[in-house]
Parts: C-alpha cells; sequence; structure tokens
C-alpha cells in the first residue's frame, strides 16, 4: 500500500514540476552528433531508465506508461525539423528538443523499453528505428515515414500500434498527400532526382487510398473511449497535406486532454481543456486518426473493446 501510494504521488509530482524534464532546460544549442546522438542524450535516458524503475511503471499497463514517461518531456524545448542533420540518413536520438511526432516517437520507444526489460540505449535505439523507418529499414531518406498516415499504417503492420480509427466510428477520406513534393525547395533531400521522385512514389500510392478519419464534429463523442497513451494525430486542412499534428491522450480528472509539442507555446505541454476543445480553436485541423499502442506485438491485431 505504502509503495502505491508512494508510486501515485509520484506521478502527480511530474504532471505538476514539468519545469523539471530530465533533458534540461537550457538553451538548445547545435552541436555536433556523434553516431545520430550526444552524450547527454544517453544520460537523459539512463536517467529516465531509473526513474521509470523507481515508479515500477514496468507494471503498468503499456498506455499509462506512455503518459507518464510523455509528461517527462514536459517544459522540453520545442525544436523543428530534429531528424534534420547533416549527412547520410541515419537514426537520429534527441531527449534535448523535440517536435511533435518526435516526442510520440521517444515516448512510445522508451515504453516499450520499460514494459519489454530493456535497459539499454542499444535497445531504445533499436526500438526508435523500427517505428521511424519503413519496415524497421533504414534505406535512406525516403524510408523515412515522413506522412503520419504512413507512420500509422506502418506501424499497424509492424505490431507496434493498432489503427482505432475506424473502430471509433471514422470515416472515409480520399485526398491528395503531395506536400513534400509540392514544397521541395524546403527539404534539402528533394534536390536528389531519384529521391524527390521515391517520395512522390509515396505519395502516389498514399492519395489512392482512402483514409479514416473521425470529423471534428464527433471528437467529442469518442473522448469516453480514449485511453492514456492513445496517440493521436489531427488531421489537416492544408493542400497536400495528411496530418498536421501529432500528440499523446492523457485523461486526468476523466478530461482527456493532449500532451503534445507546441510550436506556438515553444515546449512540450498539456493542454488546459480537453482534446475536442483544443482541437475547435485549431482553423488548420478539422479531425483526428487514432493509434492504441499494443501490449506486445502477439497482440491480436484486432480486439473487442477500444
Amino acid at each position: 500500500m505504502n509503495r502505491d501510494l508512494t508510486r501515485r504521488a509520484a506521478l502527480a509530482r511530474l504532471l505538476q514540476l514539468g519545469a523539471a524534464t530530465v533533458a534540461g532546460r537550457a538553451v538548445v544549442r547545435a552541436r555536433s552528433l556523434v553516431d545520430g546522438m550526444e552524450p547527454t542524450d544517453r544520460a537523459s535516458f539512463e536517467q529516465m531508465m531509473r526513474r521509470a524503475e523507481e515508479l515500477a511503471l514496468a507494471d503498468e499497463p503499456l498506455g499509462e506508461v506512455i503518459g507518464s514517461i510523455g509528461r517527462m518531456f514536459l517544459g522540453t524545448p520545442y525544436v523543428a525539423h530534429t531528424l534534420e542533420v547533416e549527412g547520410p540518413e541515419r537514426l537520429v536520438v534527441n531527449l534535448r528538443g523535440l517536435d511533435c511526432l518526435t516526442l510520440v516517437e521517444n515516448s512510445l520507444a522508451l515504453a516499450r523499453c520499460v514494459k519489454g526489460g530493456r535497459t539499454t540505449m542499444e535497445e531504445f535505439r533499436e526500438e526508435l528505428r523500427l517505428m521511424r523507418y519503413r519496415d524497421g529499414v533504414i534505406n535512406g531518406y525516403p524510408s523515412r515515414l515522413h506522412y503520419f498516415t504512413d507512420w500509422l499504417s506502418d506501424n499497424s503492420q509492424k505490431g507496434v500500434i493498432r489503427d482505432m480509427t475506424a473502430e471509433l466510428g471514422g470515416t472515409p477520406s480520399v485526398r491528395r498527400i503531395d506536400f513534400m513534393s509540392t514544397h521541395r525547395e524546403s527539404y534539402r533531400q528533394l534536390a536528389d532526382a531519384s529521391v524527390f521522385e521515391q517520395i512522390r512514389d509515396v505519395e502516389r500510392r498514399l492519395s489512392a487510398s482512402a483514409r479514416t478519419v473521425i470529423p471534428q464534429e464527433a471528437v467529442a463523442e469518442i473522448l469516453p473511449k480514449l485511453r492514456t497513451g492513445d496517440i493521436l494525430g489531427l488531421s489537416s486542412t492544408i493542400d497536400g497535406l495528411d496530418i498536421a499534428h501529432t500528440g499523446i491522450a492523457v485523461r486526468i480528472n476523466g478530461t482527456v486532454r493532449l500532451l503534445h509539442a507546441s510550436l506556438s507555446r515553444g515546449e512540450v505541454v498539456l493542454t488546459r481543456g480537453s482534446v475536442g476543445e483544443y482541437l475547435e480553436r485549431q482553423p488548420q485541423q478539422n479531425g483526428c486518426v487514432v493509434g492504441r499502442p499494443r501490449e506486445s506485438e502477439r497482440e491480436p491485431v484486432q480486439d473487442s473493446q477500444p
């Protein structure tokens, strides 16, 4: 009983003390990376693993672990283009500054390490590689899952997550996806004609398939069915773009809030109100998709209850 009380108090403390992230809150400075990461990333990883052990997170459901680890990042600076480094495509580990997708990936990868008893930095890197690249294989820039629609589909096939969108009442939506190729000048890698054509192939494939999206007017209805740790992608109204923003659902006192790396607030934050209320204030977002992390790759792809 005492351990349970201590753990609950510690989890509450994580929520209240977002300013004390393990990554450190100093200015994020540009430094050279060694093997895709800095020494401070390894130290941050080890500190997070120790904290997870202190909180006995391995005994919690995976979703709760994701929510707890995600809250360890509260206050971490928002940094755009965190995966865009000089040189050829390689796995980048950055726990010092996050964009909306790397917050999701790092939280999910760390949680899977905790639940699987994988405690080394190398095992964490393998988890990141698995979910960040098509089929888990790094094969140049086009092998990275740039569009969240592609990320959701590929990680569903790999057994990392389960796409819950249709089960929660999502409706089919056909949309042209070509934001990267129509903004070629914004992506240095696309100056290479071969890389550009491979990205165009990905975009044509995604555009040809109907996606399932929960429209904005239906989001409030699905909130009671969401769990802490569910991964949310907020659909975009911008031409050529499928998903504008991503984050993690966290249920607090009955309200499902969004844990996300916020560009406007400049750091990782929790929304003040519900996900639905947040979405209503975003003119360039009009719905969502939902991915539920699977406890085990052996878990059936479909189960009975959301």
